[in-house]
């Protein structure tokens, strides 16, 4: 009895004390809309309209989610086709650029890649301003919505921080290229230099409605304008860097550097795949069933057949299955149908992902002979196959209205740009800093030289004397 009654009693006294909140709370949401809108009315007096929003703009922080997860995924799959001994750094690489790539974004990146008047203007002399007032502050203003920020389908934080993702991403791609050599400062420098300066320019040809926009040139999630971005910035580096030591003999044949851990790489590429769900799939800018659905399914398609074409392939050249080369066919189909994702029908997504998958093996093996060492195949996987899925739009749009010649000179506009700025700015880096370890550094590993720790300590039981 007496624990029924306490139990009665507790209850009762909780009910007593949660109703006035209760109904304080209603009272509050009667009597005022919330923030951060002023013009809240307009969507919630139309119900559908302000369900619609709130899915659209879910949808959209969703999706800048999963492209934060490829992150982890670049993580892992770099440091599994490098060796041990370079692991930490590595990874320590690509926790600096996601934090440095979000926070230089926000300070000058989105602003300069969607500009809302004349570029050199807008840029020069609000810097330190390029986020309006109303992220900036936290001020309750309309215009804290995208397009022209009063209608649009989600919030402007959304909006930033979708694109923050790709902004970092861009950057990422540079790690694994330069992998197992680059000095740690100065590749931090040159990555801080690309996000801020190099990808919103090209970013604002096309996605800030600059002149690719105005010529038709489309690249719906960034085969070039992104992956192009990265990879041909990474080219530029690894000429100006030199290969790793022992790549290649003095009578011009390729030694093989295995990774250390090939179930980290597959785990990487595998989280990669998933992440694209939210590259491709947010790129729609809504949560249109149709839009959001077809995407999905166009990117499966394509990475699974690039994943394909580059098994058999390589199965057939090397005289082996290659796993390495089945997961860069994986990442090339991926790649190739970000341009095209939403434009093309389910038969050219198969075909763009399976040229895709052959690109890479031909384009990787090139490299090789011609002594530009890339450990992951970031140059092949990101710049080559980025430029052949912007061009493959011209191939397969359903509409038929995107123009091929269009598509080509676009995405030679935007790899040469980044290769050029990049080839100029990483070469200053050398002459101010150098860029390279020294020879000893490079045989030690750079976990222990750059850092001071092992990714794999050798835990071994000390006997008590």
């Amino acid at each position: 009895m007496k624990r029924i009654f306490f139990g009665l009693l507790a209850i009762t006294l909780a009910l007593t004390c949660l109703s006035p909140a209760l109904v304080a709370q209603e009272a509050a949401e009667e009597a005022s809309p919330p923030p951060p809108y002023e013009n809240y009315e307009q969507f919630t007096e139309d119900k559908p309209k302000y369900t619609e929003f709130m899915v659209n703009n879910l949808w959209i922080v969703i999706a800048a989610a999963l492209v934060f997860i490829m992150h982890l995924g670049f993580s892992t799959l770099e440091s599994g086709l490098t060796r041990q001994k370079n692991s930490v750094n590595i990874l320590f690489k690509n926790v600096f650029i996601i934090c440095a790539g979000i926070l230089t974004y926000a300070l000058w990146g989105f602003n300069s890649m969607y500009p809302p008047g004349d570029w050199l203007i807008s840029n020069v002399f609000a810097l330190g301003s390029p986020i309006p007032s109303s992220l900036a502050e936290g001020t309750e203003q309309a215009q804290n919505l995208t397009s022209d920020y009063s209608t649009g389908p989600f919030t402007y934080w959304a909006d930033f921080i979708f694109q923050a993702m790709f902004a970092a991403t861009a950057a990422t791609i540079v790690s694994g290229a330069v992998a197992e050599r680059v000095k740690l400062s100065s590749f931090m420098v040159f990555v801080v230099l690309l996000v801020t300066i190099a990808y919103p320019i090209t970013g604002s040809w096309k996605w800030g409605m600059g002149w690719l926009h105005d010529d038709g040139f489309y690249d719906f999630a960034g085969s070039s304008l992104v992956h192009g971005v990265g990879g041909f910035a990474a080219l530029a580096c690894v000429m100006i860097l030199g290969p790793r030591r022992g790549k290649y003999a003095s009578d011009g044949r390729m030694r093989p550097i295995p990774g250390h851990s090939l179930p980290l790489a597959t785990v990487g590429v595998f989280l990669l795949w998933f992440g694209w769900f939210g590259f491709n799939g947010g790129s729609v800018l809504s949560a249109d069933p149709a839009g959001v659905s077809m995407v999905f399914v166009t990117t499966s398609i394509a990475a699974a057949a690039g994943g394909l074409a580059a098994m058999f392939l390589s199965w057939g050249v090397l005289k082996k299955p290659d796993l390495s080369m089945a997961l860069n066919g994986v990442l090339a189909g991926l790649v190739g149908i970000t341009a095209g994702a939403d434009t093309v029908s389910v038969m050219g997504s198969f075909l763009i992902g399976l040229v895709a998958g052959a690109i890479v093996i031909f384009s990787i093996i090139f490299f090789d002979r011609i002594r530009i060492d890339d450990p992951v195949g970031a140059i092949s996987v990101h710049g080559v196959c980025g430029i052949w899925g912007t061009i493959a739009v011209g191939i397969f749009d359903i509409a038929g209205d995107k123009s091929l010649l269009v598509q080509i000179y676009g995405t030679l506009a935007i790899c040469l740009f980044a290769f050029l700025f990049s080839l100029a700015v990483f070469s200053i880096i050398k002459a101010v800093m150098g860029v390279r370890v020294s020879d000893e550094e490079e045989f030690k590993g750079l976990d222990i030289t750059e850092h001071g720790i092992e990714a794999y300590p050798n835990f071994q039981t000390v006997s008590e004397t």
